[in-house]
């Protein structure tokens, strides 16, 4: 859990106590060779001062994001009828896993400004080309780079993904695919109201290997030399017991 009281502005909000939980903390935080994607619960609850719930009910944000990595994107042109390497951009932290719940759609709770400073929903996601970029061709690698990643569904936005009750308890689901990297992930938790974002909690959140997987995994990062050798004794023996098993048959 996460407590992370703020103060608020003078919108009738003080504060805020947030509690981040995973709802099902084995199978969402560590992988097993089986792993096909889980469901992550993010909950919590707003404190009011004196118990008082405004008139009109504030909204959530929830932003999910995972192992900031670089990344080179190549773009690909037909030419004499192959496709070929025609052009690249190279991108120093492009988040390996993005996802936005919202109580709303973010363009109905904030202003471009705002949600771009917060880097809320997948057009305010800043990727920090490389120096040598030209902004033109940065924002057209931006946008295929983020166009590739939500058709891969590790780029997600969900303007119905959290709940919220009385305007007091709150419930965030976010899908975890099968595909997301290993690592610390950010959950970031926002309270708005009049299109202002008037609190914040994070968490983080540790994403791992377990079983077979986080013992092969951990090996070779402690023992590689030794973990090297077994590979390649083991590709040895697999290549010898194949041609063992043909020279039989044939």
């Amino acid at each position: 859990m996460c407590g992370a009281p703020s103060n608020f502005a003078a919108s009738g909000v003080r504060s805020i106590f947030c509690f981040i939980e995973t709802s099902c903390f084995v199978s969402c935080r560590y992988f097993r060779y089986s792993f096909a994607g889980a469901q992550l619960l993010l909950f919590g609850a707003i404190l009011y001062p004196r118990g008082r719930i405004p008139e009109h009910d504030p909204d959530i944000a929830v932003v999910l994001r995972g192992p900031v990595q670089p990344i080179l994107v190549r773009e690909k042109e037909k030419i004499a009828g192959i496709w070929m390497n025609a052009d690249s951009a190279r991108f120093r932290s492009a988040p390996a896993y993005y996802a936005v719940a919202s109580s709303q759609p973010v363009s109905k709770l904030l202003d471009e400004r705002t949600s771009a400073i917060y880097e809320i929903g997948l057009q305010n996601l800043q990727l920090s080309p490389g120096s040598a970029a030209l902004p033109e061709k940065a924002r057209r690698f931006e946008a295929g780079l983020i166009d590739l990643r939500k058709r891969s569904g590790v780029y997600v936005e969900d303007p119905r993904g959290v709940e919220i009750t009385e305007g007091v308890l709150y419930r965030a689901r976010i899908f975890i695919p099968s595909q997301v990297p290993v690592g610390t992930y950010s959950a970031e938790t926002f309270l708005i109201q009049d299109h202002k974002v008037i609190a914040v909690a994070t968490r983080n959140i540790e994403i791992g290997k377990s079983g077979f997987e986080r013992w092969v995994s951990l090996v070779a990062r402690r023992h590689e030399g030794l973990y090297g050798l077994a590979a390649v004794l083991m590709s040895v023996g697999l290549g010898w017991a194949a041609a063992m098993i043909f020279r039989r048959r044939f």
